[in-house]
């Protein structure tokens, strides 16, 4: 089985801006797999700007330095959607139009987080128009509304007070009946079948439900639909294929999370397995968080820093479980999910398969295209951008396209993939990534397996590996793999972990406010003999091995954060991993919030105070090491640890 993808050009340690358009023509492909990216073809006129900006021989402090350098001068532009020219003078595969002579035609606006708020209703009637104008000319092609749905991503209203209800002031619109019902309507008026999944505010009606359960339920009521998940036929052998986060109350770790049950889990597997690519099955997922693996544009400031970035991800296994099914199972052609609330001009907003899998098997995504989906109204939007999803298919391929609510609903085509048949596609990117000033926020880093940040002397045989030798800037960028398999990263003045199969970034380890200024090592800490003294308390019938890895097969390592004033130890969780699962959910923040208000009346009342302010100054909460409801994790210091103030936080970012 084959899979020739032509990608404008693969994301090598860092996003890369390109300041022209460039289709890449690959050669040498190896078992249908585009070769790694020193193996490609680029036009001559693009060389220098791909060398000068993601040379893996260049250091990370002066890759870093001319990447921001590339993003401060990039413009923003109209780009034609004009097919572009292959280096060779080929002209880029079409799929063709869609039609009623084909069976295989369908037409698929996506929606992204709507976060509907019924006092600013303005940009969903217009992005209403823009969506039925594209649904009415399918129609004009198709003959009738066969082989037209509406998918809908999730996360359906504010998560906000937004008026709604006069009897509790303080009611959350997301999640209650009256959202969904809106919603409901809203999704309704299309005129066309609508399909819906649920992000991580659709369970979130915490004032009418007590359950996650009796929400749930409320959900699919309203939506008319009999199960979390959803499987459409939308045209010959094609179908649409929908997985819903399903805990609220009951996430572990942060409400923010989207968890896909184990229910859901095991019939998506038995689904895509009963339909097989060698029989010309085509299955197209919308979740609303993308999978681990996927590759496509993150924040990690947000989402990857509280852990609510994958599918699943504070679950190791099922995280990584829906990679591992699109690996095995070809008949997944494309994946969209939405959640970022950023926008769709980004050529790494869709991401391509890249390599042989004998190579990988990250970033091995089997035949699968990623397509992440920004939003509808303007005060959801992170980037500025307002734009949906179309997906348009015929028996030669299909086309993933923007939906642009800023200018008129104008549509754009982002990508072309063009069967060849049951196993062979080839992937063209349509156009140059159009990108703002401001995007450098938005500037990710995920190692590759190749890159020039790898530090490997952290798995060698050397007792001590010093990592960092300079004091940790945000400049700063460096990877290394434990000995036990984890892997850890430094970028952005953060130390984050990585999952050791895909290398996607899974969570916060070290903050900046703790990282700054600061040289990271790793040291050994197994030893040949236990000299641990039995007799200290808390270590009665602790043994030198933990009993559950043999210490011959596990190198026991530490890792220290250190300065001239001391050494800190960078302990795991008791699961192994490193990233800081420090956000619970909302339910246990909101419970803690009014036991802490209970005392501040309480020290009102009964404590020589003359005020609020004041009795609020006497309340002090064991609960942390977050400090607000608001669920953010941003800081890893540790109590009695020396915390980088803000004014050499400002030198270490200079």
């Amino acid at each position: 089985m084959t899979i020739d993808f032509r990608p404008l050009a693969m994301m090598l340690s860092t996003l890369v801006v390109r300041s022209s358009v460039v289709v890449v023509k690959v050669v040498d492909v190896v078992d249908g797999f585009v070769p790694p990216p020193s193996r490609h073809v680029f036009p001559s006129s693009h060389a220098s700007s791909m060398s000068s900006s993601s040379s893996l021989g260049a250091s990370p402090k002066s890759k870093m330095k001319s990447k921001s350098k590339s993003m401060s001068k990039t413009k923003t532009k109209t780009t034609s959607t004009s097919t572009p020219t292959l280096v060779n003078g080929d002209v880029a595969p079409s799929v063709g139009d869609v039609s009623s002579a084909d069976p295989y035609s369908f037409v698929v606006p996506v929606l992204g987080d709507l976060h509907i708020d019924p006092r600013k209703m303005e940009d969903y009637a217009a992005g209403r128009e823009h969506v039925l104008r594209v649904i009415d000319d399918a129609k004009s092609k198709l003959g009738s509304s066969d082989g037209i749905a509406v998918v809908s991503l999730g996360d359906l209203g504010e998560s906000k007070n937004c008026d709604h209800n006069p009897d509790n002031p303080y009611e959350l619109f997301a999640g209650t009946s009256l959202c969904h019902a809106m919603a409901a309507d809203y999704l309704g008026s299309f005129g066309v079948p609508y399909e819906v999944i649920g992000g991580n505010h659709d369970l979130e009606g915490i004032d009418e439900f007590d359950t996650d359960a009796r929400n749930l339920r409320k959900f699919l009521k309203l939506h008319g639909k009999e199960t979390p998940q959803f499987c459409r036929q939308v045209a010959e052998k094609t179908l649409l294929v929908g997985l819903c986060s399903t805990k609220f109350r009951d996430a572990k770790y942060t409400s923010h999370e989207v968890i896909i049950d184990e229910d859901q889990i095991n019939w998506f597997e038995n689904l895509v397995r009963s339909k097989p690519a060698d029989e010309g099955w085509r299955i197209f997922v919308f979740s609303h968080a993308p999978p681990n693996g996927s590759g496509i544009r993150i924040i990690q400031e947000n989402h990857v820093v509280n852990g609510c970035c994958w599918l699943n991800h504070s679950d190791e296994r099922n995280c990584r479980r829906f990679i591992e099914i699109v690996r095995e199972h070809r008949c997944i052609k494309g994946w969209f999910s939405g959640h970022f609330h950023l926008g769709q001009d980004y050529q790494d907003s869709i991401t391509f398969p890249t390599i042989d899998p004998k190579d990988g098997p990250y970033p091995n995504r089997g035949s699968c295209v990623f397509a992440q989906t920004s939003v509808m109204r303007g005060g959801t939007s992170r980037d500025g951008r307002q734009q949906s999803r179309l997906l348009r298919g015929t028996k030669g391929g299909f086309e993933i396209c923007t939906i642009d609510h800023r200018d008129d609903g104008r549509v754009r085509v982002d990508a072309t993939i063009t069967y060849r048949d049951d196993s062979h596609e080839v992937g063209t990117y349509m156009h140059e990534d159009e990108a703002y000033h401001h995007d450098k926020y938005f500037r990710v880093y995920q190692p590759q397996f190749d890159d020039q940040c790898y530090i490997s002397e952290a798995e060698g045989e050397e007792e001590t590996c010093l990592l960092t030798p300079d004091p940790i800037t945000e400049e700063t960028v460096a990877w290394w793999k434990l000995g036990c398999g984890r892997v850890l990263g430094v970028v952005n003045g953060m130390m984050l972990e990585f999952d050791k199969s895909t290398l996607a970034p899974l969570g916060l380890v070290v903050s900046g406010d703790m990282l700054l200024g600061r040289r990271v090592a790793i040291v050994d800490s197994g030893l040949e003999e236990c000299t641990i003294n039995f007799d200290d308390d808390g270590m009665d019938g602790a043994e030198c091995a933990d009993g559950s890895e043999s210490a011959n097969d596990v190198r026991e390592q530490a890792v220290l954060v250190f300065d001239d004033n001391g050494v800190f130890v960078i302990q795991p969780n008791a699961d192994g991993s490193y990233w800081r699962k420090i956000v619970r959910n909302k339910i246990a923040r909101m419970k803690e919030k009014r036991r802490e208000k209970a005392a501040i009346d309480f020290a009102q009342a009964n404590l020589p105070v003359r005020d609020e302010d004041e009795a609020k100054a006497k309340v002090v909460s064991t609960w942390g090491p977050y400090k607000s409801t608001s669920g953010v994790a941003k800081s890893t210091v540790t109590e009695g640890v020396r915390k980088v103030s803000k004014k050499e936080l400002k030198v270490y970012a200079s």
